[in-house]
């Protein structure tokens, strides 16, 4: 605990700042995509749309192998990285445990900022928890792909569904399941995205403010500005 008070001690106000900020975009842009998909079109919003669509043809079909393999193939992705997270995560935790090295190596490099040793703790740490979190929401993921996958094979055969109600109701819950395994998953990829930024604040705290800015816009232009969301509207 009081190693915990003297880094925080130690730690210049510009580095807080710099925190403060990536903290600030990160929730904040992510409040702000999902109330902005609210009255526009996005890339995950449109996505969804199409699995809804995905779901609903499901009901028409006999054989459902396809639909299997897709579902497969989309939690193979979440596995993926979950594993490779694991993988960043050990690596962390071995650089956390070897400080000393690790800081003479970074000194090394040009523009590099001089931290004192509590402080480039402090920054692994928090690039650490970064990663953690994005573990979760790929586990996440990958567990409501496998209710995604029951669902499908629950289907009810297609001649034994009695009217469009049914097969509507259907395609809501499923849909659902997928659109919410997709949002663990983008969850996951958005903590990528700003543990760059976290990577350049071994530079200095304007190199994490300048690349945490920069993340957020491309976040927003993959989002609601990309040739991939054009295309699923049909612009």
């Amino acid at each position: 605990m009081d190693k915990f008070v003297d880094v925080l001690r130690q730690l210049p106000s510009l580095d807080w700042a710099a925190l403060c900020f990536l903290l600030a975009a990160w929730i904040g842009y992510a409040v702000f995509a999902r109330r902005r998909a609210r009255s526009r079109p996005s890339f995950l919003g449109s996505s969804n749309r199409v699995r809804r669509q995905w779901m609903l043809q499901t009901t028409y079909r006999e054989v459902r192998v396809l639909d299997g393999v897709v579902v497969q193939q989309m939690s193979g992705a979440s596995t993926f990285f979950a594993s490779t997270t694991i993988l960043i995560i050990g690596a962390l935790l071995a650089v956390i445990g070897s400080t000393e090295k690790a800081i003479e190596l970074v000194r090394e490099l040009p523009f590099a900022a001089r931290t004192s040793l509590l402080v480039f703790d402090l920054k692994l740490v928090v690039l650490t928890s970064i990663f953690v979190f994005a573990f979760f929401r790929f586990t996440w993921s990958i567990r409501q792909y496998s209710v995604g996958a029951l669902l499908v094979a629950a289907a009810p055969e297609a001649a034994a569904v009695r009217d469009d109600a049914q097969r509507q109701d259907f395609a809501d819950r499923a849909g659902r399941v997928m659109g919410l395994a997709a949002e663990c998953f983008n969850d996951g990829l958005r903590a990528y995205y700003m543990a760059f930024a976290v990577v350049s604040w071994f530079v200095s705290p304007w190199a994490m403010i300048v690349v945490a800015t920069g993340v957020i816009f491309v976040l927003y232009r993959r989002e609601f500005r990309s040739q991939v969301l054009q295309a699923l509207e049909g612009h």
